[in-house]
């Protein structure tokens, strides 16, 4: 999945659409202390109060909220794995009745159960139903039939929500006119803040993938890999993080930590290119790219036995490919960021050819080249020479 399906699929998950069909609402209450399943239900969701189906709509959004590969992680399952989890969602997807669902959906919790203790008391909820895409269609087409044709994908949805203490309360009675003491013991069941969960199957050019599932993260950067691969059994993913200090420990092998900034920016213009001209198709290096993009950049001394070498030694698989945009995330942000023992500076990528690292007297200064009049604190700084002179102002 792309960023544009995830957002596609996310603006349907409200209340009242016709292109998301809701059919069950399975949910499961987790106790910390003994990691069992205190109580599980299943209900028609269409059954459930309009502010409850809005809660959790809402819940579902904040869920597949987030960048591909910081919070949310398309993986592809592990073939050959005993009790697959893919099979069991398949076999839940494809259930006519509401007590297959359920057993298979068990089967999920019960392997949540295996190998994690939880830290307080956790609620699992699980929807299924059908996402409908429309087709895109010529103007003649959709005034003959009415509506655009759609692609109907079923699909099941989880959320993972911590509970929360409710908070003792002092209450006015205006009845009584009387101060007085409220304590609920129910606990509160986080919707707000989703902390992992995850989407089967994916779709892909208008098709269902069921060899692929959405996993969500409860914080970006931070997959639970043992959830990965254990619950899910998916495949090892990688961060854009991660992704990004590999393609850094590459380039300095091969530059043996030599770049200037000028050369830097030239990088990181080749890297930004390749990604605008294959938007659609979300881009990898691999060690021929990145030996093509250096090379390009500027950079002596680079063959493809080098750089196959230096993939080898930094992630020991000279066959790993780099997601582009993991390496320039965010060209027009201020997402560089320098930092000094005397200041921080963050620039954006595009901006980099405007900073230099200079010698002068023995001394080593950052200089950035400026359009207009530094203003520090309200006060306008008078351009200085290099030699330490003034400029009449």
């Amino acid at each position: 999945m792309n960023k544009k399906d995830i957002a596609h699929f996310r603006r349907q998950l409200k209340v009242d659409n016709d292109l998301l069909k809701i059919t069950d609402i399975f949910t499961v209450y987790i106790m910390k202390e003994s990691s069992d399943i205190y109580h599980h239900q299943n209900q028609p969701f269409e059954l459930l109060d309009r502010d409850q189906q809005e809660l959790f709509m809402t819940n579902f959004k904040k869920l597949l909220a987030g960048q591909l590969d910081e919070k949310l992680f398309e993986l592809k399952f592990k073939h050959g794995v005993p009790d697959s989890s893919q099979l069991i969602l398949h076999q839940g997807l494809l259930s006519g009745e509401v007590e297959g669902w359920k057993e298979q959906m068990l089967k999920l919790v019960e392997k949540m159960l295996k190998t994690h203790q939880y830290e307080m008391d956790i609620v699992v909820t699980f929807i299924r139903g059908n996402y409908m895409k429309p087709m895109k269609q010529q103007k003649e087409e959709v005034e003959e039939n009415g509506r655009d044709t759609v692609y109907s994908h079923p699909f099941i949805l989880c959320s993972m929500n911590k509970t929360e203490e409710p908070k003792k309360e002092l209450l006015f009675d205006y009845v009584e006119k009387a101060f007085k003491y409220n304590f609920v013991v129910d606990p509160i069941i986080n919707l707000n803040a989703p902390i992992s969960g995850f989407l089967f199957p994916c779709f892909t050019d208008n098709a269902s993938d069921v060899n692929h599932v959405l996993y969500s993260s409860g914080k970006v950067h931070e997959p639970d890999h043992q959830f990965i691969e254990e619950v899910l059994n998916g495949e090892e993913t990688m961060t854009a993080k991660d992704d990004k200090i590999v393609f850094e420990e590459i380039v300095k092998d091969i530059t043996n930590d030599q770049l200037n900034t000028a050369t830097l920016h030239q990088v990181y213009e080749e890297i930004n290119r390749v990604i605008e001209e294959n938007e659609e198709e979300a881009p990898t290096l691999d060690y021929k790219d990145v030996e093509r993009v250096l090379t390009v950049s500027g950079v002596k001394d680079v063959d493809k036995e080098k750089v196959e070498a230096a993939f080898e030694k930094v992630i020991d698989d000279a066959k790993y490919e780099i997601k582009a945009s993991s390496i320039v995330p965010k060209y027009t942000s201020k997402s560089i960021k320098i930092n000094t023992k005397v200041a921080n500076v963050s620039i954006s990528p595009q901006d980099l050819s405007y900073v230099r690292q200079v010698h002068f007297e023995g001394k080593r200064y950052l200089m950035i080249e400026v359009e207009e009049d530094t203003v520090i604190d309200g006060f306008t700084m008078i351009p200085e020479a290099f030699n330490g002179g003034g400029e009449d102002r």
